[in-house]
């Protein structure tokens, strides 16, 4: 796949310390698959990459504070300033998916539940600081 292939009218773009090591946690907790990836030189770095993963694509880098000056990797410590929406078919896919993630390092900060919006919901913190959100509409019962 060509990183050509995917694209949509925002993406998100997550910067980290230890882009290859952050990309193989996203391998194994949703995994993703990289679409496109480029290391720096002495290739201990990841300069950019793409990765597909629940029917849609998220990009990563390293920190370069010398080329980009406005963004800092998250800390996995303290709160985060966004929220990543992964939605999906199935409470099943929601439960699966918090499970897989949290046995790749993920923490659950909130267990999935049906929620009053009609829709399983969980969140979870990855090791560099992001926060997922993953939900998914429950089956509609007759009034």
């Amino acid at each position: 796949m060509e990183e050509g292939d995917i694209s949509a009218a925002i993406e998100v773009y997550l910067t980290v310390n230890n882009g290859l090591e952050a990309i193989e946690f996203y391998k194994k907790a949703f995994g993703a698959e990289v679409a496109y990836q480029e290391l720096t030189e002495d290739g201990k770095q990841v300069m950019h990459a793409s990765l597909v993963a629940f029917g849609g694509h998220f990009m990563l880098s390293d920190y370069f504070p010398e080329y980009i000056k406005d963004v800092a990797p998250r800390s996995s410590e303290g709160q985060a300033s966004i929220t990543i929406q992964v939605n999906l078919q199935t409470p099943k896919d929601v439960d699966d998916a918090i499970a897989k993630a949290e046995a790749a390092g993920a923490t659950v900060t909130t267990a999935a539940e049906d929620t009053f919006w009609v829709m399983r919901y969980g969140r979870l913190k990855d090791p560099y600081g992001y926060v997922w959100a993953l939900s998914a509409p429950l089956p509609l019962t007759p009034p």
